[in-house]
């Protein structure tokens, strides 16, 4: 199911121009922009965002970090690695499993719903998208995004525990 599902995404790569630059910019370059909104907020209304954005970056820390645990004891190779694929990103040789970006910006996703919940649906939609694009291009499969989802939600859930547990 998993390689079926990416080959399904992965061979409508290649196919057309601006559908391969659409999942280009979603894949490599709205995780800046994303990144660069947290800032905008930051600078829009320092006292109202501050300890939202440290907490969603402490989750996506938190995330990123048990990615990294879990890539050390379980080396899943890249789809590009053992298949022939339409990729449009070039990419190191490193484990897949889980996605790193899938769990960060989940988890910023999960922490920005909690407290504001127009930026965490937009976070969200931008995570679905960035995810999706990382399987057209070549980057992950299926799997690797899902359980970039469980980590991130996950570490979101985490953070948002302990900060209530901090403030009383």
């Amino acid at each position: 199911m998993n390689a079926f599902i990416f080959q399904q995404v992965n061979e409508l790569a290649l196919r057309n121009h601006w559908l391969d630059s659409l999942g280009i910019f979603l894949a490599h370059y709205l995780p800046y922009i994303l990144a660069f909104f947290l800032l905008f907020l930051l600078i829009w209304n320092f006292r109202k965002y501050w300890q939202i954005v440290v907490l969603a970056l402490a989750s996506g820390a938190l995330a990123r970090g048990i990615t990294e645990v879990v890539r050390f004891f379980w080396r899943q190779p890249r789809p590009f690695i053992e298949n022939h694929v339409n990729l449009l990103i070039k990419q190191v040789n490193g484990s897949s499993f889980p996605s790193g970006h899938a769990s960060f910006f989940f988890a910023l996703s999960a922490v920005l719903f909690f407290y504001d919940r127009k930026i965490g649906i937009s976070f969200f939609i931008a995570s679905i998208l960035i995810s999706w694009a990382r399987i057209f291009c070549g980057l992950h499969w299926p799997y690797d995004i899902i359980a970039g989802f469980v980590v991130g939600i996950f570490s979101g859930l985490i953070m948002i525990k302990f900060s209530k547990k901090f403030k009383k």
